[in-house]
C-alpha cells in the first residue's frame, strides 16, 4: 500500500506556530489591561438649552493673545 504524502507542509508549520506565538502574546497582554473607573473619566460641559455654547476659556484668551497683530 502506498503512503500518501502528508498535507502538513513546512510553510504550513510555521505559519501555525507563528499563530500560536501571536495568540499567545495577546493572552499574556490581556490580564493586565485595567478599565478606568468612570469617576476618573472627564465630565463633558451641557450644551445650554438656548444656545450659547461659546464661553471664553483659557485655551482661546491665549489664542487672542497669539493671533493680536
Amino acid at each position: 500500500m502506498p503512503s500518501s504524502p502528508s498535507n502538513l507542509s513546512r510553510r504550513t508549520l510555521f505559519a501555525g506556530a507563528g499563530t500560536a506565538g501571536v495568540l499567545a502574546a495577546a493572552v499574556s497582554v490581556l490580564p493586565s489591561v485595567k478599565s478606568v473607573p468612570e469617576a476618573a473619566l472627564p465630565v463633558a460641559p451641557t450644551k445650554p438649552e438656548r444656545g450659547g455654547g461659546y464661553a471664553l476659556s483659557d485655551h482661546v484668551r491665549q489664542y487672542y493673545k497669539t493671533a493680536q497683530v
